[in-house]
């Protein structure tokens, strides 16, 4: 690695550090979309559509037909389960209506007039792929399924899957029920950020408790990979006729977490481990400015103290093959002098990752820490 220093004239400086890679492509917007050199090229898979992402970043290391609609299958339970994490009562109790307990397919042997934690639907949906638990979550939490699915919807949206559209809270056949599977990382990725949802898709093996009854079941994780491939730790299956088999899977190995998905595949676990092998052995993260870091210095001008720390708003890496023999350039732009007083967390500057003449990503440095004035008094 190689570094070099360039002041510009003006209120700023920039600092230049050249690490190895170029060819990415940058698709702005919402959701920004960073491509890897080559990211077409890879291990050989058998589904229609494939991809690989790195989730730390979301740039994309492997691509085919990533924005194709296809139907999602149990994959769209990614959302059904997130929805009900996040807005729903662990602890309240669901009653299950007949029509979710005759949905058909996967279930979790629900019948009219049980009851169970909402925390156990969760559980059984995520593990077992239970439709009639996704129904009956979906009339609790929106009243009807179909107003659910409309929720699950502008949900995916928000989190930058704008491909995608649900029809329903299982993923049974229906029309105008859709995603990617890009959109599906992007679900993938937001979904594993939250702990309760990373828990339960890692888990292997628990049991589903009733209330109001003796009755408890035992359920096995669907997703094979948890017992195959070294640290994996997630995240849903799906299987229909019209979908095929899918996988949403992920692993984490040495703090770094990629997600593959895979759909409409001849050999689901094979393309899944063949893409998250890949990605682990090809390529590593280049860094920007880790979390909480201090990333600059920056001089006070009349303030009660000398320096404001600066420090990112989060983390910026981008994933880089490691045989390449290019540069990705880190800028970091703050200003030669700053006046107090400053508020603890105030954007002073920016810190991005560049590639030729492509911004790959980029955040802001805020204040670590609040700068009052200096009164002349202060002297005395």
């Amino acid at each position: 690695m190689t570094a070099s220093v360039t002041i510009l004239v003006g209120l700023s400086f920039t600092i230049y550090l050249a690490v190895r890679n170029t060819g990415y492509q940058v698709e702005a917007g919402f959701p920004r979309m960073v491509y890897v050199p080559g990211y077409y090229e890879g291990p050989k898979v058998t589904a229609d559509s494939a991809v690989l992402i790195d989730e730390e970043s979301g740039a994309i290391m492997f691509a085919k037909n990533e924005h194709i609609r296809r139907a999602p299958a149990s994959t769209t339970k990614i959302v059904t389960a997130l929805l009900a994490i996040e807005y729903g009562k662990m602890n309240e109790i669901v009653t299950v209506s007949p029509r979710a307990a005759s949905v058909g397919g996967t279930s979790i042997w629900l019948r009219p007039g049980d009851k169970l934690m909402l925390s156990e639907l969760i559980k059984g949906i995520l593990m077992r792929s239970g439709n009639d638990g996704s129904t009956a979550i979906a009339e609790h939490l929106a009243g009807s399924e179909r107003e659910f699915a409309a929720i699950m919807t502008m949900k995916a949206r928000e989190m930058g899957a704008l491909n995608t559209q649900f029809r329903n809270a299982h993923g049974l056949r229906a029309a105008g029920h859709y995603s990617t599977a890009y959109d599906l990382a992007v679900l993938a990725r937001n979904a594993m950020q939250n702990k309760t949802f990373a828990s339960l898709v890692s888990t292997r093996e628990s049991q589903l408790t009733w209330e109001e009854k003796e009755q408890v079941r035992a359920l096995r994780n669907t997703n094979r990979l948890l017992w195959t491939l070294d640290g994996a730790d997630g995240v849903k299956t799906g299987t229909t006729n019209q979908a095929g088999r899918c996988l949403v899977a992920s692993a984490t190995r040495g703090g770094r977490r990629l997600i593959a998905v895979v759909l409409h595949s001849d050999d689901r676990w094979g393309d899944a481990i063949r893409l998250l092998e890949y990605g682990f052995q090809n390529f590593s993260l280049c860094w920007g400015a880790r979390e909480g870091q201090v990333v600059a210095r920056v001089p006070v001008k009349g303030g009660n103290t000398r320096e404001l720390w600066l420090v990112p708003r989060s983390a910026l890496c981008v994933p880089v093959r490691n045989d390449d023999s290019s540069s990705v350039r880190r800028v970091l732009e703050v200003p030669e002098q700053v006046s107090a007083p400053i508020r603890k967390g105030a954007v002073v500057g920016r810190v991005s990752l560049v590639s030729g003449d492509s911004e790959l990503y980029s955040v802001d440095l805020i204040a670590a820490n609040a700068v009052k004035r200096r009164f002349l008094w202060w002297k005395w």
